[in-house]
């Protein structure tokens, strides 16, 4: 309607005048809505978060945020994990982690230390070998392919000022593919590099991607689309989209390219097009190029096709989180988060060469209302598991689990650096929370 929910944010003691970004509420066009802020200073009693509809309080509203509450670049870890995890309704076991920690009973980091800069650096050169000590970030790269651990390093500093991390030292995989793929039974058998993305037959510990926790941490900084305000931008009514499917993206996949001939073949069915070619530049001629396209406007179609790209497309999030339905070609790779899905109920799950795609569209042509179910199905999930808290939860389980399976202690090694925590001048911080005792530490 013409009435807009109105949002007022303040300290609650009048002494406490903060910097607080509040932008309108995110209409998710279900009759729920997105409230969001960015704090540029912290408080020490509280906050208070009214939210207004006219002059009337709506959902349970005021707030009250017991204090301190801390902007992003506060360090002022909690030190009690247990407490943090519970503030943060952390779950208590993640499937995926679970499964990723089978093969590891123990961690031999000797073994790691010999084993890790010959095998994988040298010829995957995308290996960062981090030790995290008395909650500092140190590291060293191996390899000259190590520029994406500026996304490592920012979710790692972010975490370190939320909670005390345990000591831990590890290899993150900073490539696309998956590095380990011998098996347990194996001599010698698999050792734990973490990696961004999973494969049925790869070991390694899977992460939350570079792309979904960089853009919750850019949350409001208006440099990427992010998980949130997705949310608010899902296009038309699903009675108002067009029924047609949609691709739009880079040649990184031989699949991609059927899709645009398929395209060509069955306008009325899909609209796919390559935005830009870097594998496969003698197709271009033939199969054309297509403008870039703002993200939110592909929800202006009622289905998305997600093909891998190098390995899974990191787009399937924001495509579950629209108000489309998805269909999903079968992988082998995956993200953290696809233990969690179901095919048939979350999205429409289509056949590696793409021979059934057509099919499937046709079939939700036909069966709109099923087709709208999955569509709604698949974005509260998605919801529900790429929640910020959740994927800051998911980075701690798995340093947690990782710390307690270690032989020996971490160290800093030759070569390391420490990683400093950003010196953000704009944002007063001021650390109120109960330090330990010295004996403590």
């Amino acid at each position: 309607g013409r009435t807009q929910f109105k949002v007022v944010i303040k300290a609650l003691s009048p002494k406490e005048v903060p910097r607080i970004y509040t932008p309108r509420p995110l209409d998710r066009n279900d009759g729920t809505f997105l409230m969001r802020y960015r704090m540029y200073g912290s408080v020490r009693k509280g906050l208070k978060i009214e939210i207004l509809y006219g002059d009337q309080h709506v959902a349970q509203s005021p707030y009250i945020l017991k204090g301190p509450v801390y902007h992003e670049y506060c360090d002022c870890p909690e030190e009690d994990p247990e407490i943090w995890q519970n503030v943060m309704s952390c779950p208590s076991q993640e499937p995926q982690i679970t499964k990723d920690f089978i093969s590891f009973p123990t961690v031999d980091l000797q073994r790691m230390l010999k084993e890790i800069p010959t095998k994988f650096s040298q010829t995957r050169g995308a290996i960062v070998h981090y030790t995290i000590l008395n909650n500092h970030i140190y590291r060293r790269s191996l390899g000259k392919y190590t520029d994406f651990k500026m996304f490592s390093d920012e979710m790692f500093l972010s975490l370190a000022r939320k909670v005390r991390l345990p000591d831990v030292e590890f290899y993150l995989n900073v490539g696309d593919w998956p590095v380990e793929y011998r098996k347990a039974n194996d001599t010698p058998g698999p050792i734990p590099v973490i990696s961004w993305c999973g494969s049925v037959d790869s070991r390694d510990i899977v992460l939350p991607t570079y792309d979904v926790t960089h853009s919750t941490l850019e949350t409001l900084r208006g440099v990427t689309n992010d998980l949130l305000s997705i949310q608010g931008n899902t296009g038309p009514f699903w009675e108002n989209k067009t029924e047609r499917a949609l691709f739009r993206g880079r040649d990184s996949r031989e699949e991609r390219l059927h899709l645009v001939k398929l395209s060509k073949e069955n306008p009325e069915l899909l609209d796919a097009g390559i935005t830009g070619y870097f594998f496969f530049r003698e197709k271009e001629k033939e199969l054309g190029k297509v403008q870039l396209m703002g993200f939110f406007d592909f929800f202006k179609y009622k289905y998305q096709v997600n093909v891998d790209g190098t390995v899974a497309a990191y787009r399937f999030p924001y495509l579950l989180l629209g108000d489309s339905l998805v269909l999903k070609q079968d992988s082998q790779y995956y993200e953290h988060f696809y233990t969690g899905l179901k095919p048939w109920k979350h999205y429409v799950p289509v056949k590696r060469n793409l021979e059934d795609l057509l099919e499937k569209i046709k079939w939700a042509k036909e069966n709109d209302e099923e087709a709208r179910k999955i569509a709604k199905e698949g974005q509260l999930m998605a919801r529900e598991l790429l929640q910020p808290h959740r994927l800051y939860c998911y980075y701690y389980k798995v340093l947690q689990k990782y710390a307690k399976r270690q032989a020996s202690k971490p160290e800093i090694r030759d070569g390391m650096e420490l990683v400093p925590q950003p010196d953000d001048r704009d944002s007063v911080c001021s650390c109120h929370r109960k330090k330990p005792l010295r004996e403590d530490l």
